[in-house]
């Protein structure tokens, strides 16, 4: 039975107060909708504001602009999905059976306090769904509480995106916040990989967390096969 699947986006552009570009890492989305478009899932595509989803260019270059992401790219009507992504008011959580946030630095910024993500989030973890993520997206899950006032995160076991990746990959000066330290601040249970920038996904329960751009193909292999 096809089941129903909620990606989540970024809007953001740029750092913070900078020319510095940013936006969605292409191959973390492309990876995922592979695979859950091979098991005849429907698939959703939404950002925090809604409309149109920036890519990453350092996701765009040889050697990680991939087969999969080379395939979306090529494809207008995929494209075209990036350009006009739900918004939160658009989308109603009965309809969907597992949320997975994407990444790219750019989601520091707009998902932490999306209070449509975190109202969306936590009705299909409240109605028995997955909700997952894989490298930055954790940061979604931040300040995302439950209808108790929980934390989703609390006593739970995660991954996402590594400081020590942060600094290897030399962009941790231009940071808002260290997002790992911030979940374990949360009551979070963080996880890494031995070495970094190897595929690590972490399951609790219905919470999928996969930590950096190559986890995202396991983390969807994760969540279909808990569908």
């Amino acid at each position: 039975m096809a089941k129903r699947i909620l990606h989540v986006v970024s809007n953001v552009s740029h750092y913070a107060g900078s020319n510095k570009p940013t936006g969605l890492w292409l191959s973390e989305l492309t990876h995922a909708y592979d695979v859950f478009a091979d098991m005849g899932h429907e698939q959703t595509i939404m950002s925090p504001k809604g409309g149109v989803s920036p890519l990453e260019p350092r996701a765009l270059k040889w050697p990680l602009l991939d087969a999969s992401a080379r395939a979306w790219r090529a494809d207008p009507a995929r494209m075209a999905l990036l350009q006009s992504t739900a918004s939160p008011d658009e989308i109603d959580p009965v309809n969907f059976d597992a949320i997975y946030l994407t990444g790219g630095h750019a989601v520091m910024w707009d998902f932490p306090d999306s209070e449509g993500l975190q109202r969306i989030t936590r009705a299909i973890w409240e109605r028995g769904g997955i909700v997952s993520s894989v490298c930055h997206g954790y940061c979604g899950l931040l300040n995302t509480r439950l209808s108790d006032g929980s934390l989703l995160v609390v006593g739970r076991k995660v991954t996402g995106f590594s400081w020590n990746e942060e600094v290897l990959a030399g962009v941790a000066g231009w940071m808002p916040y260290n997002a790992q330290a911030e979940m374990a601040q949360r009551g979070a249970l963080y996880d890494k990989a031995l070495l970094p920038f190897v595929s690590h996904v972490v399951v609790d329960g219905r919470l999928v967390t996969g930590q950096n751009p190559g986890s995202a193909r396991a983390t969807a292999k994760r969540v279909a096969a808990l569908l």
